[in-house]
């Protein structure tokens, strides 16, 4: 990933192999960098996007997860729920401009934002995790209920589909379509009403408006862990990532 500076804003774009999918490198990079932007004085605003054109983020990088042992992928689980943590409480504004797909953890990132934009023309945005066969980390979970309006969380959580334009924006997780054509400049405008507030009264309005839900993320994440693996290593879901993982890597 990398920072952008644009003025008074910080471009955040992931620029990954394989479309942004998130391993342990780039949960770590995510904290740091979240941690960097924090501390930023000059930054009273942050863009989350990708350097991808069809691809914000397409979730877990399997190719590499699906290697892992039980104690690998509780490691990796907790560096996952410490970059949530991370984007969720950073008291700096964030848009995030889903110029493409944003499914299952790139679906969870985009929430992490205070206002996500959606390019028009089929991007989809989703939550695919019930469908594969494991459920939502707790902190997900926490994030769904906090952001989305109760009535959308059982469409959004328990059907493993995704939702694209209108649609995405029926069910919250996208807050505005908007047109391909100079889709970047419209994000960072949506950003600048954002940023030309006071710093301090946004930023402790909007840490009041997260600390009970980051907070209940932190409280029982850990507790809640050892159900994600049971599902994550079930032999029907390992069965379908090993499918998926040969469709992936069998593409040219």
């Amino acid at each position: 990933m990398r920072l952008e500076s644009r003025g008074r804003v910080r471009i955040l774009r992931l620029d990954k192999a394989r479309g942004n999918a998130i391993d342990e490198r780039l949960a770590e990079d995510l904290v740091r960098v979240t941690g960097e932007l924090a501390a930023d004085d000059g930054a009273h605003g942050v863009l989350l996007a990708s350097a991808h054109p069809s691809l914000f983020c397409p979730g877990l990088d399997l190719i590499s997860l699906v290697e892992y042992d039980r104690a690998a992928m509780e490691r990796f689980i907790g560096k996952f729920a410490q970059a949530l943590w991370s984007l969720y409480g950073l008291r700096k504004p964030m848009v995030a401009a889903v110029a493409g797909h944003a499914v299952a953890g790139g679906c969870v990132l985009a929430l992490t934002a205070d206002q996500r934009l959606l390019r028009r023309g089929g991007v989809q945005m989703g939550l695919a995790e019930v469908g594969v066969g494991v459920p939502l980390p707790w902190s997900v979970a926490v994030l769904l209920r906090a952001t989305l309006a109760p009535g959308s969380v059982p469409r959004v959580a328990l059907l493993g589909r995704n939702f694209s334009d209108q649609e995405a924006v029926a069910v919250g997780l996208a807050d505005e379509l908007c047109p391909a054509e100079g889709f970047e400049e419209i994000c960072l405008e949506r950003l600048s009403c954002f940023a030309e507030k006071d710093s301090e009264a946004l930023g402790r309005t909007k840490s009041y408006l997260r600390a009970g839900a980051l907070a209940e993320m932190k409280a029982h994440e850990e507790e809640h862990v050892q159900e994600f693996l049971d599902g994550w290593f079930s032999e029907a879901t390992r069965e379908r990532l090993r499918r998926t993982v040969a469709a992936l890597t069998s593409k040219p």
